[in-house]
């Protein structure tokens, strides 16, 4: 079967999201093949996971002074800053039956794609169930899965660059303040791309487009006019609304 790999693309987070619910509904009708897409957000943003509460997870007034997104995704998992300079995501869609049933096998098939990237330029890397990455026992990269229309999809991020103080001003930390002992301590659990090769942004998504294109027979290919027509319908009127955003 042949793949689309699309990347990669900056768009704002509603639309990011939009295209990847047009994209499932797409490949779960088979209308358009599987897809990998590779994406970056401008602005930065935050995306909290289907099942959160907003105001538990983020300081919604800080992110409207900073100028960053704020948006729901249809998977769970936790509210994830966003970074424009410091991230690297991926959504990888395809029809159900292609993927294992096993959320944690699932998980680790597709994770074996970065981690070969990773490996590529010059970094060990190792998967943590039930779905990180880490690189030392550190979180590089984190992933959530959803299921709808007939399709799977399986996103996640990659820190190429790492800007902590910004992600715990807007994140809402229980019990301590963003000082700095509490950075020292999140650099402990945490680390990016950049703090372990001398590669740029550039050769890092180059890396991973070669890793998930290497094991498929793939075409470099764009959005249909359908599916970015039903992207824009969906981020107006599903993700951008306060409905959706605030729906618990």
């Amino acid at each position: 079967m042949q793949w689309r790999i699309i990347g990669t693309e900056i768009w704002d987070a509603y639309m990011n999201m939009a295209l990847d619910e047009a994209c499932m509904e797409a490949v779960g009708k088979s209308e358009s093949p599987p897809t990998v897409r590779f994406y970056e957000w401008s602005p930065s943003a935050v995306v909290i996971g289907y099942f959160q509460k907003v105001h538990n997870e983020i300081d919604v007034e800080l992110c409207k002074q900073l100028g960053i997104d704020v948006v729901r995704r249809t998977s769970g998992g936790g509210a994830m800053y966003l970074d424009t300079k410091g991230e690297i995501t991926y959504s990888f869609i395809t029809p159900q039956h292609m993927l294992p049933n096993d959320v944690n096998e699932c998980y680790r098939k597709v994770c074996q794609h970065i981690i070969d990237a990773l490996s590529d330029i010059g970094i060990k890397s190792e998967f943590k169930p039930i779905n990180d990455i880490t690189i030392n026992g550190k979180k590089v990269s984190g992933n959530a899965l959803t299921r709808s229309n007939g399709a799977t999809m399986v996103h996640g991020t990659l820190l190429y660059d790492l800007n902590l103080r910004n992600m715990f001003k807007v994140l809402r930390v229980s019990g301590e303040k963003v000082s700095d002992k509490f950075i020292e301590k999140a650099e402990e659990r945490v680390t990016c791309v950049k703090h372990n090769a001398q590669v740029t942004k550039d050769d890092t998504k180059k890396a991973l487009i070669e890793a998930f294109s290497s094991d498929k027979d793939a075409v470099h290919d764009k959005w249909t006019e359908q599916e970015l027509k039903r992207a824009r319908q969906l981020a107006e009127h599903k993700y951008k609304t306060q409905e959706w955003i605030y729906r618990r």
